[in-house]
């Protein structure tokens, strides 16, 4: 199983609309620190291996142990200098020092390199308000306006231009951020369609973000671990820190 670092989604205040004063009120998203969502950033996070990627393992020094390993539903490949060795979870370098190690049992210093031979795991998780939640490819350049169609479209009740993105950051942080894909879609917005990376979370809201913690715990949480160690919070007309 693909070990993912994600934020189980914990919510502090609630709805928008009008209070007892009258007064308008909007819905906002704001970090908490220390335990709030690392600053955004469109540098990409290195690839972690996950299960129904084809990994390509050369050793230098003994080519003909070379093999392509498919790694299993539980993170794992199996090489025969190795045996089983962990997979899911691990960048390039990491997983090039855990097969190294491994295979000293067979290899004197072995010099080991491993790539991906073929994507099985790029995928994003969509839910809230669309036709059809699920996990959906994002190999090649693929923004959240395709996701969503891929996911049948938008329910009525759709707040387009609150939708929610979660990404792991280069550091193995999760981030946070909100998308105008309203905008994107009428134009006004150019910067309101993102493009998709491997395990991003895109949750379309109906009038209030409030739900996307309740979505992340009953529809991610049995699919993929998270830390628990992440929290934001929506706030009322909260001045500063605002996505």
């Amino acid at each position: 199983m693909r070990s993912f670092l994600l934020p189980l989604l914990l919510l502090a205040g609630c709805a928008s609309g009008t209070d007892n004063l009258g007064t308008t009120q909007s819905v906002r998203v704001q970090e908490r620190m220390p335990e709030g969502f690392a600053a955004w950033t469109d540098a990409p996070a290195p690839y972690r291996f996950g299960p129904g990627d084809r990994v390509k393992v050369q050793f230098l020094l003994t080519p003909e142990v070379n093999e392509t390993s498919l790694v299993a539903p539980d993170g794992t490949i199996s090489l025969r200098v190795a045996g089983r060795v962990e997979t899911a979870g691990r960048t390039t370098a990491e997983l090039e020092r855990t097969v190294a190690s491994a295979s000293r049992r067979t290899l004197n210093n072995p010099i080991v390199t491993v790539g991906l031979d073929e994507a099985g795991s790029s995928v994003a998780f969509v839910g809230g308000q669309v036709r059809r939640a699920g996990a959906y490819p994002v190999t090649g350049r693929r923004g959240i306006a395709e996701v969503i169609a891929q996911a049948g479209g938008l329910e009525d009740a759709a707040r387009m231009d609150q939708v929610v993105l979660i990404r792991r950051s280069p550091e193995d942080r999760p981030m946070l951020r909100v998308v105008n894909l309203q905008g994107f879609i009428s134009g006004a917005d150019a910067t309101g369609d993102v493009p998709l990376v491997a395990g991003d979370i895109v949750f379309v809201p109906r009038n209030r973000l409030s739900e996307v913690g309740l979505w992340v715990d009953q529809a991610i949480n049995r699919i993929i671990p998270f830390s628990r160690s992440f929290s934001y919070a929506i706030n009322k007309n909260t001045p500063g820190n605002l996505f």
